[in-house]
């Protein structure tokens, strides 16, 4: 097979959502010019070609986050972070170096959609003849999709794995898939416990809450990390994702790292605990726990700001315990260290640390590309992009979607691997 043509697959989704992931342009079916408005139940509607046809791309992508999820083409809707604003918009766009056209697919992580649709947006608002999609489908549907040669780039909330890398070179001929950190926040534990405003816990009562070994709100563990506080007689409903997550990943290595004596499961991106609810992606998991009095569950802060779902402080020995916010992530994550080999960018924490003011429970997203073998017709624009996305332009305001910009250090480190991409 050519170095420059991947095998094409057919979206794991369906319902009508085939085309995202497969190798073909999502908008490509409709011609140039082309309108859409959102369907109304109970009508019918014609395609017309020309300027005058029924669909405009942007509200095309617009209807595709709430149906398929995409990010693209500038769409204004967000689902858990809101805008930066027109300024941080203007200013983005000033500092873009754009590729001169070329068409990038990706899919993957849901922690990271906020963030893509704002980079997306921006970029696209510089760089019109660049065509930008991105579909939150989970990292684990992302990575396996970015293995089968379907995407120019995955999302992930986890480091490739060993047997990860040497499948790549199936795709990435001459070279393998990286790491590449892009965006940063914490993973917020979020509850509905009525009359309880503020809850803290710490790593011990958290594994046990999530793997049903404390079961009622009234537990004498949670009474302790909250004196004076009024908890109910209300049983415990922890929700965890269905589906394979780096966002999973990510907490239960820190319950494992943070309370190994407890938390006895292994580190993967299938939920490993036992008992209690699940749905699919973080925005799933929020819903249900806004849905059902007595939940707790965990997700993207992102998420929490815009349902306005109360969230857990962490008592990690500091003195204070640590609410999640994209300060207190960054923190966090400022204590973190590259393990990864060569170009490859992987970030290793520290769960069990102390330190003031530092919100243990982190997340990176990777994108994960190949170092060689990229494709010659999406390579320039797929360069373009990571390097806005890495610059101090892109990463400035991430803290006002309520992510966690990445230290210069490390975003100064990606932008040198993107330039080598090839």
């Amino acid at each position: 097979m050519s170095p420059d043509v991947r095998p094409r697959v057919t979206h794991p989704l369906g319902d009508g959502c085939e085309h995202l992931g497969s190798g073909r342009d999502p908008i490509s079916r409709y011609p140039e010019g082309t309108t859409l408005q959102r369907p109304r139940p109970g009508r019918t509607y014609h395609q017309r070609g020309g300027a005058r046809a029924a669909v405009s791309l942007t509200a095309l992508l617009s209807l595709s986050l709430t149906g398929c999820g995409v990010a693209g083409l500038g769409g204004d809707g967000d689902d858990g972070g809101g805008d930066a604003g027109s300024a941080a918009g203007a200013a983005a766009v000033a500092g873009i170096d754009c590729a001169d056209a070329g068409k990038v697919q990706g899919t993957g992580s849901s922690a990271q959609q906020n963030a893509m649709k704002y980079w997306i947006k921006h970029y696209q608002r510089a760089c019109p003849k660049v065509r930008i999609a991105y579909n939150p489908i989970g990292s684990g549907a992302g990575g396996a999709q970015f293995l089968r040669g379907a995407t120019a780039f995955g999302g992930s909330d986890s480091a490739l794995k060993p047997d990860e890398v040497e499948r790549s070179k199936d795709v990435c001929r001459g070279g393998r898939a990286i790491d590449l950190p892009m965006v940063g926040g914490p993973i917020a534990i979020g509850y509905d416990v009525p009359g309880l405003d503020d809850l803290v816990l710490d790593a011990p009562t958290l594994a046990k809450i999530f793997d049903r070994k404390i079961t009622d709100w009234d537990d004498p563990e949670i009474g302790r990390l909250n004196p004076g506080a009024e908890l109910p007689a209300m049983p415990i409903r922890p929700v965890h994702r269905s589906d394979d997550s780096g966002t999973t990943q990510n907490f239960q290595a820190y319950l494992a790292g943070a309370a190994p004596a407890v938390w006895p499961h292994p580190v993967a991106k299938s939920w490993q605990g036992r008992g209690g609810a699940s749905a699919s992606g973080s925005s799933g998991v929020a819903s249900e726990v806004t849905s059902g009095v007595g939940a707790i569950g965990y997700f993207e802060l992102s998420f929490a700001r815009a349902r306005q779902i109360k969230t857990v402080s962490v008592d990690t020995g500091a003195p204070a315990p640590v609410a999640p916010t994209p300060a207190t992530a960054s923190k966090g994550i400022a204590a973190a260290r590259v393990a990864g080999q060569g170009k490859d960018m992987k970030l290793k924490f520290r769960y069990d640390a102390s330190a003031p003011d530092a919100y243990p429970i982190v997340q990176v997203t990777y994108e994960i590309v190949c170092d060689k073998g990229n494709q010659k017709t999406t390579l320039p624009a797929l360069k373009s992009f990571l390097t806005y996305t890495a610059s101090k332009v892109g990463q400035k305001d991430l803290s006002r979607l309520n992510y966690a910009p990445l230290p210069e250090s490390v975003a100064g480190q990606v932008r040198d691997v993107v330039d080598t991409l090839s």
